[in-house]
């Protein structure tokens, strides 16, 4: 049964995924349920979230009630990176730095 919930949800991910080969769930279990952890490839995760998160919101629906069915309370937790920290997020074309001003900086 377990082992079907993940490969379930891998299935529906690389279905909607630009890079289906970096989807990667873990499964664990506590008091508070089975907790679903969802790795995904850099640029993914705004398409499994979606417009206004209604993706994923689908998709939590779906694997709840398959949760219900088994008994189970599945929860799902996207692990996305920083946009901070997302390769060239701070970097101009050529790879230096950008400038950032700060409001600090200038008076403001």
């Amino acid at each position: 049964m377990n082992d079907k919930i993940t490969e379930l949800l891998e299935t529906i991910l690389k279905a909607i995924v630009s890079k289906p080969e970096e989807v990667k769930v873990t499964r664990t279990t506590d008091e508070m349920g089975v907790l679903l952890s969802v790795k995904l490839g850099d640029g993914d995760a705004g398409m499994v979230i979606g417009r206004q998160g209604k993706t994923i919101q689908a998709i939590r629906i779906m694997m709840a009630a398959v949760g219900m069915k088994n008994r189970a309370k599945l929860n799902i937790k996207l692990d996305v990176p920083d946009r901070a920290e997302m390769p060239g997020r701070n970097q101009n074309p050529d790879g230096t730095p950008k400038d950032r001003t700060r409001l600090e900086d200038i008076g403001l």
